[in-house]
């Protein structure tokens, strides 16, 4: 009786088989016929799944999006906003083995999308989700009266801030390791609570 494969874990494993040729030996050898090596398959087999290595590539991208957008869903409520925010942004940054994976395949999909139109589509969808919740928390910190109150301005800076984090850490993990990268982190939300503190005592002061 022939083998019932589920078509579902079937792309599951496909898409690890893309991740570990990229991280192992770039994203230009992630090819549909390496792939298929990788996860033992034949390239008949693959195209099953698959049409086209653009295909593939967006199918990994989309999978590592929603990973990372799982893993934030996952997250136990936390009534701090300080601590809620240090626990939103660790799972945005490449603390772990998993996420140091993630990380240098966001990167080098990333590059990739600069000539393919479907993964840079990808792309700018992670690029506004990211942008969209930094403004959330820095959002949720100000009304807490712990960041200044010009949101988008701060919200930037946080964005920009992770962003190079992340390039550092996949292009020296040696020194940017998880311990700099949440001390990192947290000298910058400790930055937003003094500034918005010294703004609000600036503006309590009587002129006279």
């Amino acid at each position: 009786m022939p083998k019932v494969v589920d078509p579902a874990e079937r792309r599951r494993e496909l898409v690890e088989a893309v991740l570990r040729v990229m991280r192992r030996d770039g994203l230009e050898q992630a090819s549909v016929r390496n792939v298929a090596r990788e996860a033992g398959l034949s390239m008949g087999s693959l195209r099953h799944y698959f049409a086209s290595q653009s295909e593939l590539m967006v199918f990994a991208f989309r999978t590592v999006i929603d990973r990372i957008e799982s893993r934030l869903a996952a997250l136990e409520p936390e009534p701090d906003p300080t601590r809620r925010a240090q626990r939103l942004l660790a799972e945005l940054l490449p603390l772990d083995d998993e996420r140091r994976a993630e990380n240098e395949v966001w990167l080098a999909f990333n590059s990739r999308a600069m000539v393919d139109p479907a993964l840079r589509a990808l792309r700018d969808e992670g690029y506004d989700a990211l942008r969209a919740g930094c403004q959330a928390m820095v959002t949720d910190l100000s009304a807490a009266g712990l960041a200044p109150t010009d949101v988008r301005t701060e919200a930037e800076r946080l964005h920009a801030l992770l962003d190079g984090l992340a390039v550092h850490a996949a292009m020296r993990p040696d020194i940017h390791t998880a311990e700099s990268l949440t001390a990192a982190i947290a000298r910058h939300l400790d930055a937003l609570a003094i500034e918005r503190s010294a703004r609000d005592a600036a503006e309590g002061e009587d002129p006279a």
